[in-house]
């Protein structure tokens, strides 16, 4: 295996070098490369995805990614900011699903805002489309009207591949699991959101054993922190996912536990944590690495195709929690609070 490691910005450097050392912890036959992108990428190239990043990732097996972002570049041009980065890396690349698991361990259930009997046992996975709708429709920028006023247009827009391609990830992974798929959508109001749910309805004549609901994103919304013990898998296009996650994300106690996969055609992936880049803790050895050491295991099998020793990483994970490390984030009265390095440290021991 030939992985390509990018820090990128912020706490990133500091929560991979967490999963690289998990990842050096199981000797398996694996050569990384790092590389620069986001910030990183511009103050060393001028560019946030610079050529060599780029044909690294393209000639490695699979991605492993901090985070992009420092307020520091809010001021450059749009095309030279860190996030174009990621987006550019992602459509490069193919990685059109995006596969977010909102998964609660029993030792954090104090640790959300919601009361422990509403998140107790919670284990969704949200399926985002990850290369299409407004973030990459055309046409798209800021122009001016002939009254000299200032207009901003972005497009939503899905064809019918696009949308079957992310349906069947979304029934897939759903046969593995309870057989519930609850497709989201603005069909009421948006036409290419009335289109997905028409294929989500053919496709899922292909799988008769999994149960497909519709709802409404904003209704979605109001549910996932209702009663969100409700989902199995959700599927929906690339701005309502990217919501709807990081929404998710809270009711496991905090975005620090979130990893995610982002998929080609082939299983080749790129593998980050649900967070941010958290500029404002970078350096302070404060930042929880666990997104980042549960996306290796989510690298182990999906793109690995390793179940063993993605099992092995989720459970030196639980037993570093019930061992009662915790970093800031997901901090209780009575537990052990602990900086970065020391919890990836309680992972490498748990293993």
């Amino acid at each position: 295996m030939k992985i390509a490691v990018l820090p990128g910005d912020g706490i990133g450097p500091e929560i991979v070098a967490q999963a690289v050392k998990v990842l050096n912890a199981l000797n398996l036959d694996i050569s990384m490369t790092e590389a620069p992108i986001g910030g990183a990428g511009y103050e060393a190239s001028g560019d946030p995805l610079p050529d060599a990043t780029l044909k690294l990732a393209k000639e490695s097996d699979a991605v492993l990614l901090g985070a992009v972002g420092d307020w520091k570049y809010d001021k450059l041009e749009r095309h030279l900011r860190p996030e174009r980065g990621l987006l550019r890396i992602r459509k490069e690349l193919n990685l059109f699903a995006n596969l977010r698991p909102a998964l609660l361990y029993p030792e954090l259930a104090s640790a959300s805002t919601l009361k422990p009997e509403v998140v107790s046992g919670l284990d969704i996975m949200i399926v985002r489309e990850l290369t299409g709708d407004i973030y990459f429709g055309q046409p798209r920028g800021i122009s001016k009207l002939e009254n000299g006023e200032r207009e901003g247009v972005n497009t939503m827009r899905y064809n019918e591949s696009e949308i079957r391609r992310i349906g069947r990830v979304a029934f897939d992974i759903a046969m593995k699991r309870n057989k519930k798929v609850c497709s989201v959508d603005k069909a009421n109001v948006l036409e290419a959101t009335e289109l997905w749910r028409q294929v989500m309805i053919e496709l899922s004549a292909e799988y008769p054993d999994v149960e497909l609901s519709h709802m409404y994103v904003d209704n979605a919304a109001m549910q996932l922190i209702r009663a969100p013990k409700q989902f199995d898998v959700m599927v929906t296009g690339n701005i309502f996912g990217d919501i709807l996650s990081d929404e998710a994300s809270m009711l496991t106690g905090s975005i620090g536990m979130l990893p995610s996969a982002s998929l080609d055609e082939n299983n080749k992936g790129m593998y980050e944590p649900s967070h941010g880049s958290a500029p404002d803790i970078a350096g302070k050895d404060i930042a929880n690495p666990l997104a980042t050491i549960l996306s290796v295991a989510m690298m182990l099998r999906y793109t690995v195709n390793d179940e063993a020793n993605a099992q092995r990483v989720e459970n030196a994970v639980k037993n570093a929690l019930a061992q009662g490390y915790r970093t800031a984030d997901i901090w209780t009265e009575g537990s052990n609070k602990v900086g970065c390095n020391a919890m990836g440290d309680a992972v490498v021991a748990a293993l």
